[in-house]
């Protein structure tokens, strides 16, 4: 698969935060379906990595790295869970779509290889796409310039994470793992620091 094929793949992550933008589930309902979705690919990955069973898809999707490590797809579905069960919607949606859409951006337009960095016109467009994602979000929440920092904030850790991949102790950090709790600590901390701590509540 090009690509193209694994960042539209990446972004149709976008179906469980449409549904609660629709109105179509609430919160807890959004919760109850990310452990539901990360429940599936453990099981995906426990057979793949325990079992020793390949599936089809997955020589075709896969990096090399992820080969004897938990994949990349399911890093994405675990990080989301944890902000969406850590944050309320004001923090945890803007850092879920940071990694549906933002990443599939960067990824697109340049990649790097694990302890590199990415290129910076490709981490600026990376910061702007994440900063028009979460400005809707946190300026709803708390005062504009307020609600102005912290998209700020949340998009400059989401493109760190998302511009460097850290090796560790021989184990690369992948960024479906990293974007949203960095997106997400992000914004929680300027709403502490401007007297907004309210819009974190859960």
């Amino acid at each position: 698969m090009s690509e193209l094929g694994r960042r539209g793949v990446h972004a149709s992550g976008i179906g469980i935060p449409a549904l609660y933008l629709l109105g179509l589930v609430d919160w807890p309902q959004v919760r109850l379906l990310l452990v539901g979705l990360s429940v599936a690919v453990s099981v995906l990955e426990f057979v793949r990595l325990v079992l020793d069973y390949q599936w089809p898809l997955f020589d075709t999707l896969a990096r090399e790295y992820e080969r004897e490590n938990v994949a990349g797809y399911a890093l994405y579905a675990y990080s989301q869970t944890v902000v969406a069960f850590v944050f309320a919607p004001a923090v945890a949606l803007p850092a879920m779509l940071m990694l549906i859409i933002g990443d599939p951006v960067s990824g697109y337009l340049g990649s790097n290889d694990a302890g590199t960095a990415k290129q910076a016109g490709v981490l600026g467009v990376m910061f702007l796409v994440c900063f028009a994602l979460a400005a809707p979000f946190t300026t709803a929440a708390t005062p504009l310039l307020a609600g102005l920092a912290a998209a700020a904030v949340g998009a400059a850790g989401a493109t760190l994470a998302d511009g460097v991949t850290p090796v560790i102790a021989g184990y690369v950090v992948d960024d479906n793992a990293s974007i949203p709790p960095a997106a997400a600590l992000g914004i929680a901390l300027v709403f502490v620091l401007t007297g907004n701590g309210a819009a974190l509540g859960v």
